[in-house]
């Protein structure tokens, strides 16, 4: 099992080389960052307003999740999670797919294991965007400082955490959606109509209850304390195991794969 299990895995980090998603991750991860950079070189004011605070990395990366966290991350991994699942949709590969001597659980958790693994790697980027955001800047620009600040490592890990325990559940809903829809735009709709049905409802006093807006009430929690999120990361990790668990049944006992 462990390697079948394995062996699926690259046969699927291969295969989602070649489908847009892969551009979908590094363009996603370098969104936001890059359109703060462009206000910091436009507006260097901003950017000097920045240096004056003492909590200058939280402010920027509070200021970077405000506009990652209510609509950009959930859309985006609508997307992203819809084009990989679908890849042998797309090219009528299934039956080659369950051809192999792999068995169907290995399948379904390997396909899983590259979307997490994808997801990983846009919070890598977007990390990494966020410093680019402040130092290209100062460097091009004379009247700003280059950013020496010390950096708690702790405090970003934390939230870096919490905001991918986050996405999660909306990984494993689209998954499931995915798998069961030849049609790309099936899986699309529900999943974006999911996320704005959850950014609309963050009055809701039971807005805890839709998935898709956990990435922007964590910002919230982040933000004022006194927005009740009613232990969001057990609703995370509750969701989260529930839409795999589905997906795996509906998947192993659908009768047409493909």
């Amino acid at each position: 099992m462990n390697n079948s299990l394995i062996n699926c895995y690259k046969a699927e980090w291969i295969k989602k080389r070649r489908s847009f998603a892969s551009w979908l991750v590094i363009s996603g991860g370098f969104f936001v960052p890059f359109i703060i950079m462009l206000i910091f070189l436009f507006y260097p004011k901003q950017l000097l307003s920045l240096h004056a605070s003492e909590h200058f990395w939280r402010i920027l990366f509070m200021k970077s999740w405000q506009m990652m966290a209510f609509l950009l991350l959930p859309m985006g991994i609508v997307l992203a999670v819809s084009l990989i699942t679908q890849l042998e949709f797309k090219n009528n590969c299934w039956k080659q797919l369950h051809a192999v001597p792999a068995p169907l659980t290995s399948i379904y958790f390997s396909k899983l294991a590259v979307l997490l693994t994808m997801l990983l790697q846009l919070f890598l980027l977007f990390n990494i965007g966020i410093y680019l955001s402040v130092l290209l800047p100062s460097l091009l620009n004379r009247l700003t400082p280059v950013p020496t600040y010390a950096v708690n490592p702790v405090y970003f890990l934390r939230e870096n955490a919490n905001y991918f325990l986050s996405c999660l559940p909306m990984v494993g809903f689209q998954f499931m959606l995915s798998l069961q829809f030849k049609n790309f735009l099936i899986p699309v709709g529900a999943g974006l109509a999911f996320t704005i049905g959850g950014l609309i409802a963050l009055s809701w006093k039971y807005v805890y209850m839709i998935p898709s807006s956990y990435t922007a009430l964590y910002f919230l929690q982040n933000k004022d304390k006194t927005v009740p999120v009613h232990s969001l990361q057990s609703w995370s990790w509750f969701y989260f195991i529930l839409f795999v668990l589905a997906g795996y049944w509906l998947y192993i006992f659908k009768k047409e794969k493909g």
